[in-house]
């Protein structure tokens, strides 16, 4: 029995609770086996796939042991998820959620499994056809538009987060991360943090920012019209600067290119898909936003990452990890700390 069948017979959480609730809501027929297994990826909150014989769910919950600050938090993901029902952003509809439970990390949530294809490595990519790349690339980049172009405020979103100052407290806030997930002495790291805060942009606009959008936290489709079939992972969604997702589509499309990087694929470097700067200029088309500084915020998505692979990296040497992939993770730090600093204006 390998590591991720154990994990499944002794999934941290209460099986027969999450079954329960399931027939309670007449998702389940309680006649019917529900099996458990835990799903690749999802190196920060834990992701398992439940399955009837007819019926497929995904339950998520916090990860095991060491967690940053504020992180890894349940309901804003169903909170946004269920505010962007019907609208031009594909999610995942939400079956229940607890935000009160003991047996699974204090929260969790149950949603529907969408059939589909994650894009995770640089062998995913380079099996999507040639013809389909651009235009699954174009549907990425607009999902990204449609996301930032909705009203937060008509979705009931209004008070999902404070846009005024965002920035700055961004800045602050995953500082504050590194000390509390430090394992060992980053001084460029930590000067790349005191940078950033020394040169925030004005920010022009507000918008439900999602925080980790890439390829591999969402569904693809990719037929004779590819599309996106699904957003996911939403943990890091709140109101604010927009430009800060697109920082992070730079780091995922192009940035870590060259890093020994085992968390995933880099689009850029795979004849047939757009550059970056074309998917700069189709997003500002859509959506009229001015990213003429979008250095600074390039360089804040080199610092936030590297922020969160040390927190990941702590949680690997105090052996509070689940899965593999793991080790070198650790190694990515320094290096994006100095295209960082590269990347500043």
């Amino acid at each position: 029995m390998n590591q991720v069948d154990e994990i499944a017979r002794s999934a941290p959480f209460n099986l027969s609770l999450v079954r329960a609730k399931l027939e309670e809501l007449f998702e389940l027929d309680p006649a019917d086996e529900l099996s458990v297994r835990l799903l690749a990826g999802g190196r920060s909150n834990l992701t398992f796939e439940l399955a009837s014989s007819g019926r497929k769910w995904i339950l998520r919950r916090p990860p095991i042991g060491h967690r940053l600050e504020t992180a890894h938090d349940m309901s804003r993901e169903v909170a946004v998820q269920r505010a962007l029902a019907n609208s031009p952003v594909p999610v995942p509809r939400i079956v229940f959620a607890d935000d009160d439970a003991g047996h699974a990390g204090g929260n969790y949530y149950v949603m529907d499994k969408i059939e589909g294809e994650v894009l995770r490595t640089d062998g995913d990519f380079a099996e999507v056809e040639s013809t389909q790349r651009q235009p699954l690339s174009f549907a990425y980049i607009d999902c990204l538009s449609a996301l930032h172009t909705r009203d937060h405020t008509a979705l009931g979103l209004g008070t999902f987060g404070r846009p005024a100052g965002f920035l700055d407290r961004q800045v602050r806030r995953w500082t504050k991360q590194l000390t509390a997930s430090k394992s060992r002495e980053l001084p460029l790291l930590e000067r790349l943090g005191r940078q950033l805060g020394e040169q925030v942009p004005a920010s022009s606009q507000s918008a439900i920012v999602h925080g980790d959008f890439r390829f591999d936290n969402m569904i693809a489709q990719v037929a004779d019209q590819p599309r996106i079939a699904a957003v996911l992972d939403w943990e890091m969604s709140t109101i604010g600067d927009p430009l800060t997702d697109l920082g992070l589509v730079h780091l995922f499309w192009s940035g870590w290119e060259g890093i020994d990087n085992p968390i995933a694929g880099t689009p850029s470097t795979h004849a047939a898909y757009p550059s970056f700067d074309e998917l700069v200029e189709r997003y500002a088309s859509t959506t009229g936003f001015d990213v003429s500084e979008l250095g600074w915020y390039s360089s804040f998505a080199f610092y936030k990452m590297a922020v969160i692979l040390e927190g990941i990296h702590l949680r690997f040497i105090n052996g509070e990890t689940v899965g593999d992939g793991f080790e070198n993770i650790g190694t990515m730090v320094q290096p994006l700390a100095e295209r960082g600093v590269a990347a500043l204006p």
